[in-house]
């Protein structure tokens, strides 16, 4: 393929700085691909970027260089310190590539305006590099719920509304992916942040025949959990109670301290569980802790109430431990290849075949990883 950009919003992030780094080593040969869905040999037919036709730049609010992210995640014991070593001159190069994204507390001028920079900003990197396409992927923290707005439901409502100095319409995340469609981008949201789930920025995508996905990337609870309700269902034991609880550490930990920024994920995370039950009405509590001494690893616990033949009442326990960054990264890169394929393949509109990686994909009600994964790969087969 021509070379593709990818633009990470929250691109000097724990996630994004990962994803860089592992982009950078596997153009070295330093790893193999683990983790990268892309790289297994279902896909090898597929039409998809290789790792050094990949460009990076991004969109971050915070100035903290990439090379420093990466020497800190170092330190934590995510990136190996050889990695590292033999990566740290391209991580210079790519954050010169990192413009400053967009916060409503430090914009002066209308939310137009801050789409208008961020489009033209992802435009000339584009040139810049001679790239067939840009992917627009948000890895950025979770945002609070963004309360919905009439101006939501359609393009001709939200853009007079977006031209107003005085009005905040979107939260950052919807300026980010209406920036990305108005640039010619596919946009896709590893987070539950609100994004381009609106009526008026799909209503963009469609016209500008662009694909967009997401959303809520799934790399470790949800994982599991799409992996194991379908035990139960096509088993046919009744699952009386499913709680859960997460311990996280950095930065992902301090955001979902907050009930305002974790409610979004909360119900990302418990939607699919539901509808893999089939009801609506299982008990299942679920809940972040922050843990700052846990750092960059997340650990999460599950405990399943179930009933079998005759009542007879039965329960499973499990816990996952690992670094979410290191789960995360290797989807970030498949989805930049799987969605840039799409692009090229000239799909619009909500990819429902990249279901397998979100816990709250678009598109689709289907949450069931096996045939999520069979949906993927035949769709991609077809490209």
């Amino acid at each position: 393929m021509a070379p593709t950009g990818l633009w990470l919003i929250g691109a000097r992030g724990s996630v994004a700085t990962t994803a860089i780094v592992g982009l950078l080593a596997l153009r070295a040969g330093l790893v193999d691909p683990v983790g990268c869905v892309s790289a297994r040999q279902d896909f090898a037919a597929v039409p998809l970027p290789d790792w050094d036709e990949i460009r990076i730049g991004g969109h971050d609010v915070v100035d903290t260089p990439v090379e420093k992210r990466a020497e800190q995640l170092t330190e934590s014991g995510l990136i190996p310190h050889r990695v590292f070593a033999t990566v740290r001159s391209g991580l210079s190069a790519v954050d010169s590539e990192v413009r400053p994204g967009y916060h409503p507390a430090t914009h002066a001028g209308s939310q137009a305006d801050a789409a208008a920079r961020l489009a033209d900003e992802i435009t000339a990197f584009a040139r810049r590099h001679g790239l067939a396409r840009v992917v627009v992927l948000n890895v950025s923290s979770t945002e609070p719920v963004f309360p919905a707005l009439a101006e939501h439901d359609t393009l001709d409502a939200l853009e007079p509304a977006l031209a107003e100095p005085t009005r905040t319409v979107l939260p950052p995340s919807s300026v980010a992916a209406y920036a990305a469609l108005r640039a010619g981008c596919p946009f896709v949201d590893f987070t539950p942040s609100t994004g381009v789930r609106l009526p008026a920025l799909a209503e963009l995508a469609r016209r500008e025949g662009l694909p967009y996905a997401g959303s809520d990337g799934k790399t470790g609870q949800t994982l599991l959990r799409s992996t194991l309700a379908p035990l139960f269902t096509t088993r046919g034991l009744r699952v009386r109670s499913w709680a859960g609880t997460n311990l996280l550490g950095g930065g992902d930990g301090q955001t979902l301290a907050d009930a305002d920024h974790a409610g979004s994920k909360l119900a990302s995370k418990g939607r699919g569980l539901a509808a893999m039950l089939d009801d609506a009405d299982v008990s299942a509590p679920l809940h972040i802790d922050n843990v700052p001494d846990l750092g960059e690893q997340k650990i999460a616990w599950d405990h399943v109430s179930f009933e079998g033949f005759l009542g007879a009442r039965m329960s499973l326990q499990l816990t996952w431990s690992g670094y979410d960054s290191s789960l995360a990264a290797p989807l970030v890169l498949d989805l930049a290849r799987f969605t840039a394929a799409a692009h090229t393949a000239h799909h619009a509109g909500p990819l429902a075949e990249l279901a397998f990686f979100f816990k709250d994909p678009l598109g689709t009600d289907e949450h069931r990883l096996a045939t999520q994964f069979t949906t993927l790969r035949d769709w991609a087969g077809s490209l």
